[in-house]
């Protein structure tokens, strides 16, 4: 394990990337994941304990997945083994394992450390199963998509998942206080910069050395950047945040239950987080719409009405102005009174549908359009409500299997007040009139 980090066979005076020789060399060394590492952390007591168990790694990019897999082969004196989902198929596979047990057969174990391995098909994680179980391998998965929608049951029945975290600005602090002690020279860059860089690594120690690189490689003699000449040095780093994975579907859950909770600066903090990060407009005005009718209803009508046309506006503006519309309505949306009485009304009218089959319903609200249809009583004595007091007939319109059942109960908020304050007279009426 000597040459663990050594370039892969690259001569130790030969050009590396700063994040490569400042890659740790013991477990207490890796930043920001107290929580695995420190004295009390889960892998410090996996190690205590002489035996590690196949784990999966589940984080974001740049937190030491795999350094910490390659100090766990060292600590726990087996052969590390590292494959790509991206890069290995069956084949790759089956190899890897035919080498395990042959080295177990000398008694060295083999830790296989998988990157990305959300990435294999449900076949090839089950692949692993067999070695797995009879203790030829012990397997280190890393992703970067949560763990329990990408792997299968099986696979994570077996490992045990640890969570790395976004490394802080502490812990970025601590990596660019190495990264000057190596180079033997501080950042040309003053102090609000040096915020700016923190914040632009996005909790990616990985990025924080390599912006580190182009900072140092873009500073002339003598020369230093605020926080606007970094920008423009560096660019700036896209956000991390995949359209189609697990940053979108945080960020839209975040958004959805800041509406829901009453927060419009909240909301609009994590509206303005994915227009910034690419998302697609029309799919966050879909979304509101549909918070307006989930989450806001009855309570007030208007909103679904706002969410509708920010939706048409976008259409009609396009982008950058567009953005405003949908915003606006955020802000409408998180600011209105809340009621899920006709959301939860719905979903009980689909369950007393599935559960009671094709009921008829009354025959007095059927129209009678045939001699036959008449005879069989279809329309007979039907009260046709506006000719009737209050324009009110109170007729049973329920199937009479079922009998009359209430599926929507407003709240007390909003113009729900007025709908419940109908209902209510209604119902009144029914019990005036012997109906209810």
């Amino acid at each position: 394990m000597s040459d663990l980090f050594d370039g892969a066979g690259l001569e130790q005076d030969a050009p590396r990337p700063l994040a490569e020789r400042l890659r740790p060399r013991l477990l207490r060394e890796v930043a920001g994941q107290d929580h695995l590492l420190g004295a009390n952390g889960a892998l410090t007591r996996l190690i205590e304990s002489g035996s590690l168990g196949s784990l999966v790694f589940w984080g974001p990019p740049g937190t030491g997945k795999t350094t910490v897999a390659r100090l766990l082969a060292h600590e726990t004196q087996l052969h590390f083994v590292q494959a790509s989902a991206i890069f290995s198929g069956v084949a790759d596979l089956k190899k890897i394992f035919e080498e395990a047990r042959a080295r177990r057969r000398t008694g060295q174990g083999t830790l296989l450390f998988v990157d990305e391995i959300h990435r294999f098909n449900r076949a090839q994680q089950d692949s692993f199963l067999p070695v797995m179980e009879e203790g030829i391998i012990t397997l280190i998965g890393a992703t970067t998509e949560n763990p329990s929608f990408e792997l299968n049951a099986a696979l994570l029945s077996r490992a045990r998942v640890m969570t790395f975290r976004s490394l802080d600005d502490t812990a970025i602090e601590k990596l660019l206080a190495r990264a000057e002690t190596i180079e033997g020279k501080p950042l040309p860059v003053d102090a609000q910069a040096r915020k700016t860089l923190v914040r632009m690594a996005d909790g990616d120690g990985r990025a924080a050395l390599t912006l580190s690189e182009e900072i140092w490689r873009a500073a002339r003699p003598g020369e230093s950047f605020d926080g606007a000449q970094l920008a423009e040095v560096v660019q700036r780093r896209a956000p991390i945040y995949d359209k189609g994975q697990e940053g979108h579907y945080n960020l839209i859950s975040a958004l959805h239950k800041c509406v829901r909770g009453s927060d419009p600066d909240a909301a609009l903090y994590y509206l303005a987080r994915m227009f910034d990060a690419g998302e697609d407009p029309l799919f966050l005005a879909r979304r509101v719409v549909r918070m307006a009718v989930e989450d806001i209803g009855l309570a007030d009508p208007q909103a679904l009405v706002i969410a509708n046309a920010a939706k048409e506006a976008y259409d009609f503006l396009g982008s950058p102005e567009g953005e405003l519309a949908i915003a606006q309505a955020v802000i409408y949306c998180a600011t209105a009174p809340k009621s899920n009485a006709a959301y939860l009304a719905y979903k009980g009218a689909m369950r007393l549908a599935k559960a009671h089959g094709s009921l008829m319903p009354p025959k007095v609200i059927l129209n009678g359009s045939t001699k036959l249809l008449r005879s069989e009583g279809y329309g007979t004595d039907y009260a046709y409500d506006h000719d009737e007091p209050d324009a009110f007939s109170g007729q049973n319109y329920w199937p009479e299997a079922l009998g009359r059942q209430q599926l929507y109960e407003p709240v007390e908020r909003g113009f729900e007040r007025e709908i419940g304050k109908r209902l209510d007279y209604w119902e009144k009426l029914r019990r005036e009139r012997g109906r209810s």
